[in-house]
């Protein structure tokens, strides 16, 4: 206690600020790189006028109340106020679309990588560049502003992501790390930069849209794991802690995105390794041992946080639709005036799931709330479906969600490893589906067919990465690279606990595949009829 409390006066932590999907997470860390002290705050996005996003207020109040939170639990821990650390890390859900114009204000909603507006635009700038750009890309969004001729697109100044807004706003460097610049637009792995081929012909297919700026000039400037990315100013000391008491001057780290943190908080970052973050979205990340033959749709190429190229298989939708679920049935409890722990009731519900059918007995279900690029659906529609003669029993249902939240990524890695050859030893599952022990990590085994690790930071990886990738920057040694970093010092005795496929779950995946890959028709007759 008397080390920790002296390295938090003396400012020898790190801390990491992650903005997710439905969580706004600071923790802070010592020397010996594990978390002392955490504070959170509870978000959700905001369909508005057809755009999922959230409001710039929002941003703020949460990370205020994510930090004034934090530093409650050090005065309460260790009897000392907060007033400085050593290094800071902002990371944040990765790609959409903030735009800004010469006065600094933001000119239209945040349009956030939930959206699938921009297919027109993902498709032309895919076939020009002969690169895949997902929909969810800043550059799509830009393009797609381009062709629908939005006013905006005269006043644009600026445009980043919103791990990069925020750290703009603390520090008053517009900066990326390199693993978000890549969910911006392509970059050059061997140059740490966008790809100049690419900027030239954007810029030369945009001019014949009457827009007269060069996009260089428009986005972050990009830097790698371990540079310095600036520091705390008088102005972000104020907006990181209305209170006054954080003092300016602490430095930076590159601002990173989800998919790059993950990547650092299961030490995923070195080649044939991998991680799968499964949340409000589902994504799995491999590091390559050399690039892809070609430009595949539903494989995104980015990097880690030190520039390795990646190999991404994102998708829109994961764990919404099963809260959902989740939360009718534990109204039905409180019905009967029973009054259970969250964190009990959902264990419960998960760990039934195992008791189910291998193949979920005949039942279907698909957790589209928006819509899905690799099943080639703009919109979603939550589905349940199940035939006369369906085994339908509580496991089963349990574990038909479940399998829902894995189906689309198992289509895509079906893409990468079956038919790109990529090879990897095993995945590191991290994010709210692996919180309930044993469960998220057997079924994920079963569905990718892979082993599946998990380590104790599983539930909550992203902010610790970010305070992982801000203690690097201000700890490492002279050569030391951020593989290295991790593998000797973070992760040295903590290779995490992990689970082989079951192959009669494997078989019956497999079962809940062909029915899922079938049923998608009835999905797509729901966004059409309702």
């Amino acid at each position: 206690m008397d080390e920790i409390r002296r390295a938090v006066v003396e400012g020898k932590t790190s801390l990491g600020v992650e903005l997710g999907s439905t969580r706004i997470k600071a923790v802070l860390i010592d020397e010996s790189y594990s978390p002392i002290a955490s504070g959170g705050h509870e978000w959700e996005n905001r369909l508005v006028d057809g755009v999922w996003t959230y409001s710039l207020d929002d941003v703020w109040s949460g990370i205020q109340d994510s930090f004034h939170k934090l530093a409650d639990d050090v005065r309460s821990r260790y009897g000392v106020p907060l007033t400085t650390t050593g290094s800071i890390g902002v990371s944040a859900m990765m790609h959409g679309y903030l735009a800004f114009g010469a006065d600094e204000r933001l000119l239209v909603p945040f349009r956030t990588w939930r959206n699938t507006m921009t297919e027109q635009a993902a498709a032309e700038l895919t076939d020009l560049f002969r690169f895949n750009i997902p929909q969810r890309w800043s550059v799509a969004h830009l393009y797609q502003a381009l062709l629908n001729a939005e006013e905006h697109t005269k006043r644009v100044s600026f445009i980043t992501t919103l791990a990069g807004y925020v750290h703009w706003r603390l520090t008053d460097e517009k900066v990326l790390g390199v693993g978000d610049a890549s969910g911006a637009f392509p970059v050059d792995g061997a140059a740490f930069a966008y790809n100049r081929r690419m900027l030239a012909e954007f810029d030369a297919l945009a001019a014949r849209k009457g827009f007269g700026r060069k996009l260089e000039d428009l986005l972050p400037r990009v830097l790698t794991a371990g540079e310095n990315a600036g520091f705390l100013t008088e102005e972000g000391a104020k907006l990181l802690d209305p209170s006054g008491v954080l003092r300016a001057g602490i430095p930076f780290c590159p601002p990173e995105g989800d998919a790059g943190t993950g990547m650092v908080a299961t030490n995923s970052v070195a080649e044939r390794t991998g991680n799968v973050s499964a949340g409000t979205s589902i994504f799995a990340m491999i590091v390559l041992e050399k690039e892809l033959s070609k430009a595949l749709t539903e494989i995104d190429a980015v990097t880690t946080p030190a520039g390795k190229s990646v190999a991404m298989v994102h998708c829109n939708n994961c764990t919404s639709d099963l809260d959902a679920w989740l939360r009718l049935f534990r109204e039905a409890t409180e019905l009967f005036g029973a009054a259970i722990d969250k964190s009990a009731f959902y264990d419960a519900l998960y760990y039934k799931a195992l008791e189910g059918d291998a193949d979920c007995g005949g039942l279907l279900a698909y957790n589209y709330y928006g819509g899905e690029p690799i099943t080639g659906l703009e919109q979603g529609r939550p589905l349940f479906a199940r035939a006369p003669d369906g085994r339908f029993t509580l496991a089963n249902f349990m574990r038909t969600l479940l399998f829902s939240a894995m189906g689309t990524l198992k289509l895509g890695m079906d893409i990468l490893v079956g038919k790109e050859g990529v090879r990897l030893d095993r995945l590191l599952g991290h994010g709210g589906l692996f919180k309930t022990k044993g469960v998220g990590q057997r079924l994920m085994a079963a569905a990718l067919n892979i082993p599946i690790a998990t380590m104790d930071s599983a539930g909550e990886g992203g902010a610790w990465g970010a305070a992982l990738l801000a203690a690097y920057t201000r700890l490492k040694r002279e050569g030391e690279t951020l593989e290295t970093f991790l593998a000797e010092r973070v992760f040295a005795e903590n290779a995490g606990v992990s689970v082989e496929p079951d192959p009669q779950d494997v078989k019956g995946f497999e079962a809940f595949m062909e029915r899922y890959v079938k049923g998608l028709a009835i999905e797509k007759a729901a966004i059409d009829s309702f």
